[in-house]
């Protein structure tokens, strides 16, 4: 059974960067395509960028365009958060979904919260002065 735990978040500044992690166990990361997701109080959970299993596609919501990169390694994955705003305030999640290593699927990610069956618990991410 793969099981994800999210660390990195904390209290920055507007302007400010963080980087969370996404540390794999039980698996290897290797065989998953990973996603994060935020959801704030009230509001639907929210796709922000993912990554395939073959490393060479992501994604990035509008939102976090330009500000946010995803990567990953064998082990873990990480989003790096740039040029936070008070509005990234949220609870982060990354999640993980098995990918055959061929076919379509290998080289695609998306970031629609059904496509995951693997979410770690969360981390979160204030954004304040």
């Amino acid at each position: 059974q793969l099981q994800l735990v999210e660390s990195g978040g904390g209290l920055v500044q507007p302007g400010g960067s963080l980087r969370l992690s996404c540390a794999a166990s039980g698996l290897p990361l290797d065989a998953y395509a990973v996603a994060w997701f935020r959801q704030a109080p009230g509001k639907e959970r929210e796709g922000i960028s993912c990554i395939s299993r073959s490393h060479r596609s992501t994604y990035y919501a509008d939102s976090v365009k330009g500000r946010f990169t995803i990567s990953r390694d064998s082990a873990a994955a990480f989003l790096q958060m740039n040029s936070l705003k008070p509005e990234d305030t949220t609870i982060y999640y990354c999640a993980a979904v098995w990918r055959a290593p061929f076919g379509s699927q290998f080289g695609v990610c998306v970031a629609s919260e059904d496509g995951y069956n693997f979410w770690g618990q969360g981390t979160q991410v204030t954004v304040s002065s």
